[in-house]
């Protein structure tokens, strides 16, 4: 052992041969100075609060949520504008009743085949648009057929089940900021 050595305590020796290791590692690879880019901090320039959400714009928007996506294709094929339908929806309370404000008349038969639908498809065949919705949960293919001579050709219970979305749609966008998922999402109650 080097006599230096000898002269430390035993907690003092291991640190030495430490200290030691890193003054050569120093010299072998000397430190360098690195520069950093610091970004510069911009401080965000405020904007004016956005413009009020006009009534078309809470219909669209409010519509193109998830759990409307079936009433929403139905709508998209009625060729009515969002402030039409809005005034349509609020005078009324079922789905044909929305479809008549709307100016089309809901014909009800007992079952619609989906696959005979779309030969029928076209002004010739009458079909503007074949409109399914697959329903898992029964194992069903609800069909809505929007056609030409402004009527919508459904199921009894394609209309029940639009009546339940129209009437959650328009639960949602009659509050007041349009997202309401259960009866107090907004407010955390």
């Amino acid at each position: 052992m080097p006599a230096m050595i000898r002269g430390l305590s035993r907690h003092h020796r291991g640190h030495w041969a430490c200290s030691r290791l890193k003054s050569r590692a120093r010299e072998s690879f000397p430190p360098k100075n690195f520069v950093t880019n610091k970004p510069t901090i911009i401080k965000p320039i405020s904007t004016p609060p956005p413009a009020a959400e006009t009534e078309p714009q809470r219909f669209d928007r409010v519509l193109s949520r998830a759990e409307f996506k079936p009433l929403k294709s139905v709508f998209d094929h009625l060729d009515k504008d969002s402030t039409v339908m809005n005034a349509a929806l609020v005078t009324t309370n079922s789905y044909q009743m929305f479809l008549a404000k709307l100016g089309y008349r809901v014909v009800v038969v007992k079952q619609i085949h989906e696959q005979d639908c779309y030969s029928r498809l076209g002004p010739a065949g009458g079909i503007r648009a074949v409109v399914p919705l697959h329903d898992t949960a029964t194992y069903s293919t609800l069909v809505t057929l929007v056609n030409y001579d402004t009527s919508v050709t459904t199921t009894q219970k394609s209309v029940d089940y639009y009546d339940n979305q129209l009437a959650e749609f328009k639960t949602v966008l009659m509050h007041r900021f349009g997202n309401v998922w259960g009866a107090h999402k907004d407010t955390g109650e």
